[in-house]
C-alpha cells in the first residue's frame, strides 16, 4: 500500500532509519511503515522539510535533475548580509563540490526584514550579543550536497542555521520539529508537481 506524508527533520538526526553511529534517526521520531523512506537528504545539521514515502516514482521524479524542482531554504547566517551579498547569490557562485568547482544556478535570494517565525532549535544556536545575525530566504532549483552552506560561506556570511521549509507547494507550515503530515497519492502528486496537466497514473 502506497504511503506518502512530509515531517519535519530536527536538527542534529539523520536522514534515515538506522545509524551505527549511535546518533538519532527518523526512527526515533517517526512511527511509518518498513518500506517507507525518505526521499533525497537533508542535513545531519539542517531541519525541516523531508518527504517519506514507498512510491519509487517520486523518488526518481522529484531528484531527476531535469525538472528543477523549485526548493526553499530559511538561512540564518552571521553578520548583516549585505545588497551585494544577495546579488551575488542570486547571480550564482563558485562552490565546490566533490573536489571539482560548481558555478551555483541563478536562484532567488531574499533578506527577511524580520526574522521569521520558527520554532526554537535544540540546542539554539551560540549568541554572540555583538555580532548580529541576518535570515535570508534561498530558493534553488538544484540541491548539491551542502550547497546552501557552501554559498552563503562564499559570499561571506557563514550558516548558523538551515530549515528547508519547502519543495514546490510542499511546505513544513504548521509544523513543529518531531511531527509529521500524512497526505494523499494525490495530495502529494499536486503539491511536488503542480504544472503537469496530466493526473498520475493508478
Amino acid at each position: 500500500m502506497e504511503f506518502y506524508c512530509i515531517i519535519y527533520k530536527p536538527f542534529n538526526v539523520l536522514s534515515q532509519f538506522t545509524s551505527g553511529e549511535g546518533k538519532q534517526t527518523l526512527k526515533d521520531f517517526f512511527d511509518v511503515p518498513q518500506d517507507v523512506y525518505p526521499v533525497g537528504r537533508l542535513d545531519y545539521d539542517s531541519e525541516g522539510l523531508l518527504i517519506l514515502t514507498n512510491d519509487k516514482k517520486i523518488n526518481h521524479d522529484l531528484l531527476n535533475p531535469m525538472f528543477d524542482h523549485m526548493r526553499e531554504y530559511w538561512v540564518q547566517v552571521d553578520g548583516e548580509m549585505t545588497t551585494e551579498a544577495i546579488i551575488n547569490l542570486q547571480n550564482g557562485v563558485d562552490i565546490t563540490v566533490e573536489g571539482k568547482l560548481h558555478r551555483t544556478k541563478k536562484c532567488k535570494a531574499v533578506l527577511f526584514k524580520n526574522p521569521p517565525v520558527v520554532p526554537e532549535r535544540n540546542p539554539p544556536i551560540r549568541f554572540r550579543k555583538n555580532i548580529p545575525t541576518s535570515w535570508v530566504k534561498i530558493i534553488l532549483s538544484e540541491g548539491k550536497n551542502r550547497q546552501v552552506r557552501k554559498m552563503t560561506a562564499a559570499v561571506g556570511f557563514p550558516t548558523l542555521r538551515l530549515l528547508r521549509h519547502r519543495i514546490e507547494k510542499c511546505s513544513i507550515e504548521g509544523l513543529q520539529p518531531g511531527e509529521m503530515r500524512i497526505l494523499t497519492r494525490g495530495e502529494m502528486y499536486q503539491f511536488l508537481f503542480p504544472h503537469r496537466n496530466e493526473g498520475p497514473k493508478a
